[in-house]
């Protein structure tokens, strides 16, 4: 078991690991983006971020999934007992071949119900738009089959693996985007779909090969099915793939019903909104990576203050990390739109400032669910937030119809993650004790002078300067400012102490 002091370091490095990687990946996603939107025009890019758009999203379905295998594999890795934790992988191997399998056939059961009658897309891109469902249902039952091998790779907190693939993954991307330009001129969109799906393919692969060659717990031809383990394992992983089903039905719903009522080119401005808000919550999610396995292993070492601790850390430090580039981002956002794509829909503004304002609002409380998944009571909180979440589309629905603009259910989604995140709150006194003042005192309290000091900083700038490239004077001046008023007024005592200790183990280790 890490001492500490050495659980530190591991943390902090897996951090740096992942931030270089999430740098390098959302700077070739962004640029890829762009390439597809001038290749398969406004048009189509909206019908394949309606009918491929959960490729987007598997990302988040892929990590929530993995919570379970990853919880079972961090939570008994301080007992040394090797067997449990190969029957563990093992029965969670089996299980998510069964869930793909059960996914992959709802999926295509719901092709007339969507096809004929449902979906808003002109009739001559019908057979075309199926084609790339097609390919979407194949990307998802890969990413499903690389669920276990993510959690193994996170239990054993080998987030250097993790960063490769993901470059690797994000380096394809870029290529599948260029050759669409450069060697494709017509149809472009099922040959999108098909490279998409052989991307999750080569992704499943990556994870797999390496962690067979790695860890010996990790073993597929011989296992041995333990039948209560598999439906312990079996229950925790329904719940948490209906929280994560909730997630990305309200992200995909949304789309549906933007759909209905206005057509695929809003659609466009909403993938494209959907593009912006998931790169720049990259950075909690790294944070979120990289601190996981501690959350469960001192759960599971009993230390229940420690995982507290650790959580508080977690809601306040995914927070900062994003709103360090969504607060400027969000002020420059025309500008950005403008530098970034040749043609920017219309509405893709303000849908992007709402998103990520909504995204920024969960970002409240999202260290929570780990402490959640930690203590293994995932039930209720997955079904009462899980609805909280879903609530937003008939809200969306009768806004739409009742005539409000469209950015108006972008509005009702921050609304929704307020809601969603003072149950989680409550959950999680229940559950686990934490008192709300002390979150409050340490957490919220503690982020409104940096964010209101941001915020005034991108005021001031955007109010005072009107040249080409201002969103990089925003930007640098913005981040540090916020960096000085987080050491100063964001920080509690003991976070103060840590982050100048592992300072000055920089310095020694940089300039010794």
């Amino acid at each position: 078991m890490k001492q500490p002091q050495q659980a530190s370091t591991r943390v902090v490095f897996n951090t740096f690991v992942l931030y270089a990687k999430m740098l390098i990946t959302m700077v070739i996603s962004l640029y890829s983006a762009r390439l597809i939107l001038d290749a398969l025009g406004a048009s189509d890019y909206g019908i394949f971020n309606l009918i491929g758009g959960v490729i987007f999203m598997l990302s988040f379905l892929n990590s929530a999934m993995s919570v379970s295998t990853q919880r079972y594999l961090s939570f008994h890795q301080g007992s040394g007992d090797f067997n449990l934790l190969k029957k563990i992988f093992t029965n969670s191997w089996v299980l998510h071949i069964g869930i793909g399998v059960v996914v992959v056939l709802v999926l295509l059961a719901f092709v007339p119900f969507l096809f004929h009658g449902f979906l808003n897309i002109p009739a001559d891109r019908i057979p075309t738009a199926k084609v790339v469902y097609y390919f979407m249902t194949a990307s998802m039952f890969f990413a499903i089959l690389t669920v276990p091998f993510a959690a193994l790779l996170n239990a054993h907190e080998n987030m250097l693996w993790i960063a490769v693939v993901n470059i690797i993954d994000s380096v394809l991307k870029l290529a599948v985007a260029l050759s669409l330009v450069c060697f494709f001129q017509s149809e472009r969109l099922p040959i999108y779909g098909l490279l998409t799906a052989c991307l999750s393919l080569a992704t499943f692969l990556m994870y797999a090969i390496y962690c067979l060659k790695r860890y010996n717990e990790c073993s597929v031809k011989k296992y041995q099915i333990d039948k209560p383990l598999i439906k312990e394992l079996s229950s925790f992983a329904g719940w948490n793939l209906f929280g994560a089903l909730c997630s990305v039905g309200r992200s995909q719903g949304l789309a549906v019903i933007l759909n209905v009522f206005l057509g695929t080119i809003v659609n466009a401005a909403y993938g494209i909104a959907n593009n912006v808000s998931s790169q720049l919550s990259f950075f909690s999610q790294m944070m979120l990576k990289a601190i996981n396995p501690q959350i469960a292993i001192s759960e599971g070492m009993n230390d229940r203050q420690r995982m507290l601790r650790i959580t508080m850390m977690a809601c306040k430090f995914g927070f900062f990390l994003e709103a360090f580039i969504a607060i400027p981002v969000i002020f420059e956002m025309p500008e950005i739109l403008r530098f970034w794509l040749k043609s920017v829909p219309e509405n893709t503004v303000i849908f992007c400032i709402l998103i990520i304002i909504a995204s920024l609002a969960s970002q409240l409380t999202v260290g929570l669910p780990s402490a959640v998944q930690a203590i293994g009571k995932i039930k209720a909180y997955q079904t009462v937030v899980g609805s909280i979440i879903l609530f937003n589309l008939p809200i969306a629905y009768i806004l739409l119809k009742t005539g409000f603009p469209a950015y108006s259910i972008i509005m009702s989604v921050i609304f929704i993650e307020l809601v969603a995140g003072i149950s989680r709150l409550l959950f999680i006194r229940k559950l686990g004790d934490l008192s709300i003042w002390v979150y409050f005192k340490r957490v919220f309290l503690k982020e409104i002078i940096p964010l209101l000091t941001t915020i005034v900083t991108c005021w001031i700038i955007t109010e005072s300067f009107d040249f080409n490239f201002r969103f990089l004077l925003t930007g640098i001046i913005s981040t540090i400012t916020f960096a000085v008023s987080i050491y100063f007024t964001g920080l509690c005592e003991d976070e103060k102490v840590l982050v100048n200790t592992l300072i000055r183990n920089v310095f020694i280790k940089v300039f010794k």
